[in-house]
């Protein structure tokens, strides 16, 4: 028992002392807010980690030892953060910060979502080497595809020359029979429409040159045929289509086209097979190769029989052209290789047409037939029919008709004495 002056000495030192208040990490852990600062950091360093990760893994897709070592030390970096973490949630002592918990919490938030932007730049890398290894993929396809290209040319190439040689009778198919081409009537009909468009693409030059030379063109398709009366003026380039047709389909029915030469076998599998052979070949380099193969021989004397020594030599002043063409040559001048493309249309078309079981027909339609529209065409669309009951005439017939199987083909003829829409 303490004596009464000791006592009151007790009481004044308890009052002198201070009351201080608890301590600041117990304040921490008992408020809310900075608990959740908290665990705000623990969810921003396992996404952080998560990232860290992902960048491990793309290190190994494709390898790089540089960036897995980079990689290594992010992941330990980011573990040791969160072991840090966890034993400072153990002790319960919090490092004092100088920022509000809200602030913290905020900056967490904004530290977990620059991680998460880091994970899909991760992903996004590792998207772009895969289409990186797709296009590698795709370019080495198309490597190979130009290779089978070449090798197919080159096949073609030696096809081509063995089918236009002059032993024709090499042309029947190839080691295994097997045409690229199905041999079909729709076939046969473009090439039907391919010569059409040749006939009329090589009048043009040939009336412009005639013009340049001072032709009277009324005079000259009249002469071509007469008395054909015309809806307008600019008809009248039917009638040298018509001159152009004649001559160049003339021989048509035969299968030697009046062509003559030796070693010719006349067989279904060497017609289709020297279509096939000249059908992507350009005229000029096939009679460059070859300048007397049967097809050669097909080009000079239709030269000849479309091309008159009068118009000739008022085009160019001579003939030596022509002489040239005579001599068993093929000049290279602008208007000769204009007059191969069209000599390759109707050769393609005899070799297609005698390529079928049977014989393709062709059928002519001479001027001043009753027009029918089961066996013609009008070359004019726009006709105005007449209410008489006279049928319109053919007044020229500029691209002849085929019978194909059970099928015609139309002719192209120009109606004489009609009138057309404006």
């Amino acid at each position: 028992m303490l004596p009464t002056g000791a006592k009151d000495s007790q009481l004044r030192e308890s009052s002198n002392q201070k009351v201080h208040p608890q301590p600041m990490e117990e304040a921490t852990n008992q408020n809310p807010e900075a608990m959740e600062a908290l665990i705000s950091k623990i969810f921003t360093n396992i996404s952080s980690l998560k990232s860290a990760y992902i960048q491990l893994q793309a290190a190994h897709t494709p390898y790089d030892p540089d960036k897995i070592q980079v990689a290594d030390k992010l992941v330990i970096s980011e573990l040791k953060n969160l072991s840090e973490l966890k034993h400072f949630y153990r002790e319960k002592n919090p490092k004092p910060v100088c920022v509000s918990p809200q602030d913290s919490r905020l900056a967490a938030e904004i530290q977990e979502q620059q991680s998460l932007l880091k994970t899909y730049e991760v992903m996004v890398n590792k998207f772009q080497s895969e289409i990186q290894n797709k296009d590698s993929e795709v370019l080495q396809l198309q490597q190979q595809i130009e290779e089978a290209n070449q090798r197919r040319a080159k096949l073609e190439k030696n096809l081509k020359l063995r089918g236009l040689s002059t032993k024709e009778s090499e042309g029947s198919a190839d080691e295994n029979g097997f045409f690229p081409v199905d041999l079909t009537p729709d076939l046969f009909t473009s090439a039907v429409e391919a010569a059409f468009k040749a006939i009329h693409d090589f009048s043009k030059p040939l009336i412009n040159m005639m013009k340049a030379a001072g032709w009277d063109l009324d005079a000259a398709a009249n002469s071509i045929e007469p008395d054909v009366i015309y809806a307008k003026r600019a008809h009248k380039k039917y009638a040298f289509e018509s001159h152009i047709c004649q001559r160049m389909f003339s021989g048509f029915q035969q299968a030697s086209f009046s062509i003559k030469s030796d070693n010719l076998m006349v067989n279904k599998d060497s017609f289709f097979h020297q279509f096939l052979a000249l059908r992507e070949m350009d005229p000029v380099d096939i009679l460059g190769q070859n300048p007397d193969s049967i097809f050669g021989k097909f080009c000079r004397s239709k030269y000849l029989v479309v091309v008159h020594p009068k118009m000739e030599a008022s085009f160019f002043g001579n003939l030596d052209q022509r002489n040239y063409v005579m001599g068993g040559g093929h000049p290279r001048t602008p208007f000769y290789q204009a007059f191969l493309k069209l000599a390759k249309s109707i050769w393609l078309l005899h070799r297609l047409a005698y390529s079928f079981d049977p014989n393709v027909k062709v059928f002519q339609v001479k001027r001043g037939t009753e027009f029918s529209e089961v066996y013609m065409e009008s070359v004019v669309k726009n006709l105005i029919l007449d209410e008489s009951d006279q049928k319109p005439k053919v007044g020229l017939m500029v691209m002849p008709g085929f019978w194909i199987g059970g099928s015609v083909i139309q002719s192209q003829v120009y109606l004489s004495g009609m009138k057309v829409a404006e």
